[in-house]
């Protein structure tokens, strides 16, 4: 993984080159409608208070919780016994991506979602509470970990979340060799866990062949380290990727053929 230093300096590049958080002189009338009705829309509600008010409960846990990482581990804390304080404060995601995934499914009414890391399914409440009629399908490597996130989800009263357990190299091509005996595809993914080059690779080109015309994939961390900066770019150069998006600390990923010419964008956010 990079320094503190060191991603420092990328997040400062980062900012320098990117195109302004507005949509101004965006010339793709898609990426200039998530600018302006995705990006820009600072709307809170009820499920945004009430997840909340849980990840402040969870940050004054100290509960230990045996890991079980199969990834790259956490630049924060590396014991095997966390408290679950410590796994709020170092590895959940911000409210603000959390969030912004939420407005993302209901921009575009995405049914069915997947996510690889539940954690202590902070996230995951999100991506189930933005529309509570679709189901998401999340993965968790650590049983302990998944145990604290099934309580989560039955504290706000979440039934549409199906949680698996155990290394994703196992669950997900099991899940996904059953699911696609469904009529459904996968609108939404989510790829958070593991971190490493190969895995991260592997995991989209698994969820590639579910994916639709409208469908997003999500990388989380995609400037975390070397290894990760070349997923990114290896899939964001693949032939079925027509539009790219960077926003530093996560990278999404289209598949919309109507974007004849293939197209990348860096925004602040």
């Amino acid at each position: 993984m990079f320094s503190k230093i060191e991603l420092a300096k990328k997040y400062l590049q980062y900012w320098t080159k990117a195109s302004n958080g507005k949509g101004h002189g965006t010339h793709s009338p898609f990426v200039y409608d998530f600018i302006r009705k995705v990006l820009m829309d600072k709307t809170s509600n009820a499920d945004f208070t009430q997840i909340e008010n849980l990840r402040q409960q969870l940050r004054k846990d100290d509960t230990l919780l045996e890991i079980r990482d199969f990834g790259a581990g956490s630049r924060v804390d590396g014991h095997k016994k966390r408290a679950i304080s410590s796994i709020v404060k170092s590895a959940l995601k911000p409210a603000k991506y959390s969030q912004l995934f939420y407005k993302i499914i209901q921009h575009y009414q995405y049914k069915t979602r997947l996510e690889l890391g539940t954690s202590l399914g902070i996230t995951s409440s999100y991506l189930a509470s933005a529309d509570r009629a679709g189901k998401v399908y999340t993965f968790e490597g650590a049983p302990s970990v998944a145990e604290a996130a099934r309580k989560n989800f039955g504290s706000l009263h979440l039934d549409n979340v199906v949680l698996t357990e155990g290394n994703f190299d196992e669950t997900l091509p099991s899940f996904l060799s059953q699911y696609k005996n469904t009529a459904e595809k996968l609108d939404f993914c989510f790829i958070d866990g593991n971190h490493r080059e190969q895995p991260t690779i592997d995991y989209y080109e698994q969820l590639l062949p579910f994916s639709h015309n409208n469908s997003v994939i999500i990388l989380d961390d995609i400037h975390w380290s070397q290894g990760m900066e070349n997923a990114w770019y290896n899939i964001i150069d693949r032939p079925e990727v027509t539009l790219s998006i960077d926003l530093f600390f996560i990278g999404l990923v289209f598949f919309r053929k109507e974007n004849k010419q293939k197209e990348h964008f860096t925004i602040r956010y």
